[in-house]
C-alpha cells in the first residue's frame, strides 16, 4: 500500500530552560548571545526607520552527533486557537522581521555537544511603521522523520528565539471586542438537567503595540439583575499588533428562562473597550410548545380573517338596491351579437 506522508512543522518559541533561558526542545536550543551585563532570554531591539542593527544568535546542539540547521528570520503571529505566540514557516510570506533580518549563514552545522554563534543584520526600512514588530530567528532541522503505517507523519522540528523589535515613532495601544455571541444549551424539560451557555468573542489588537489584555465578563437579566461577573483567565498574555483571536468562555448555571445582555470589557495599558450581545433563554420543551401555539394561532387568525371577508362579501351582495340589476344578471341578459 502506498503511504500518504503529511508534513508537520513544530516551532518551539517559548520554552524556557535554565540557565540561558533559551528556546529549547531537548535536542537543540536557540538564544541571543550574552552581553557583558547579563544573559538575555529574547532579543529586545529598538530602531528608527532606516536604521541597521547588528547582533548575534547562538545555536547549541545537545545531542551526541552533529546537526545541520536552516537558519532564517520569521514574523510572529497569534494562533487562532488560543492566541499563543507562533512564527511563520520558511515558505510563508514575511513582511516585517522575517524580511528585515538576515543571518550571516543560511545553514549552520553544529558539532555534537557544541554551539555556533551566527551574526545577523536587521535593517529597518525607511517607510517602516512605528510600533512593535515581533518575530523570531529560527533554527530548522530540515530532516523529515517519517513514521510507520498506511498514513505516515513527516515531522520537521524547529526552535526559535523571539525577537521583540520596536520601531521609533508614535505608539497607539488599542484593543477591540468584536462579534460577541451567546449560545445556550438547555435541557429538554425545564428543571431536569443543567443549563449552560457558551459565550464567544473576538479579541482584536487594533493598535501598533503588543498588549497584555484583561477581559471582564458581565451578564445581566431582566430588570438589570446581575447573573454573572468575573475576570476571564484564558486570555493570550501577548496580543500582537493587528492580530485577532477568537475565544470562548463556558457559562455553567446559565438561566433557563431569562432575557438579558452579556457584556465583555477588554482592557490593557491606556486602552479599554466593551461590546455586548443580547440573549433570550428558553427551555426546549417550552420553546416547542410556544412554537406550536404560535403556529396554531396564526392558522386560526388567517381562517378568521377569511371568514369575516366572506361574510362581508355576502352582506354587500344582499344589501344591493332592488331596482338595480346585479352585474351578473345584466351580463347574462344581453342578446348575442350576429
Amino acid at each position: 500500500m502506498r503511504k500518504l506522508y503529511v508534513l508537520l512543522l513544530g516551532l518551539l518559541a517559548s520554552l524556557l530552560a535554565a540557565p540561558a533561558h533559551a528556546a529549547d526542545n531537548g535536542s537543540w536550543s536557540v538564544y541571543p548571545i550574552s552581553t557583558k551585563v547579563a544573559t538575555r532570554p529574547y532579543f529586545y531591539l529598538s530602531a528608527d526607520p532606516g536604521q541597521t542593527i547588528e547582533d548575534k544568535v547562538v545555536v547549541a546542539n545537545k545531542t551526541g552527533k552533529p546537526l545541520t540547521f536552516r537558519l532564517y528570520a520569521a514574523d510572529a503571529y497569534n494562533t487562532a486557537r488560543d492566541g499563543g505566540f507562533a512564527v511563520r514557516t520558511l515558505k510563508e510570506k514575511q513582511r516585517g522581521v522575517g524580511v528585515w533580518a538576515k543571518p550571516a549563514k543560511a545553514r549552520v552545522k553544529v558539532p555534537a555537544h557544541g554551539k555556533v554563534t551566527v551574526p545577523f543584520t536587521l535593517r529597518v526600512p525607511e517607510g517602516a511603521e512605528p510600533g512593535d514588530h515581533p518575530g523570531a530567528l529560527v533554527a530548522l532541522d530540515e530532516r523529515i522523520d517519517r513514521g510507520d503505517g498506511s498514513v505516515a507523519l513527516g515531522v520537521q522540528r524547529a526552535v526559535a528565539a523571539r525577537v521583540y523589535l520596536r520601531v521609533g515613532g508614535p505608539t497607539l495601544p488599542a484593543v477591540a471586542v468584536e462579534d460577541v455571541r451567546v449560545i445556550h444549551h438547555q435541557p429538554l424539560v425545564p428543571g431536569f438537567g443543567d443549563s449552560t451557555a457558551t459565550i464567544s468573542y473576538t479579541l482584536h489588537n487594533t493598535g501598533n503595540v503588543t498588549l497584555d489584555p484583561k477581559v471582564e465578563l458581565r451578564a445581566t437579566g431582566l430588570f438589570g439583575r446581575t447573573l454573572l461577573a468575573r475576570d476571564l483567565a484564558k486570555i493570550p498574555s501577548e496580543l500582537l499588533p493587528g492580530q485577532r483571536v477568537r475565544l470562548s468562555e463556558p457559562w455553567r448555571g446559565a438561566p433557563q428562562f431569562d432575557w438579558g445582555e452579556v457584556t465583555l470589557t477588554a482592557s490593557a495599558k491606556d486602552t479599554r473597550e466593551s461590546a455586548s450581545a443580547s440573549f433570550f433563554a428558553l427551555p426546549w420543551l417550552l420553546a416547542a410548545v410556544l412554537a406550536v401555539v404560535l403556529v396554531l394561532g396564526g392558522v386560526l387568525l388567517i381562517r378568521a380573517r377569511r371568514a369575516r371577508a366572506a361574510a362581508r362579501s355576502v352582506t354587500s351582495a344582499n344589501d344591493a338596491p332592488a331596482g338595480e340589476p346585479r352585474e351578473a344578471l345584466r351580463v347574462s341578459s344581453q342578446a348575442p351579437r350576429r
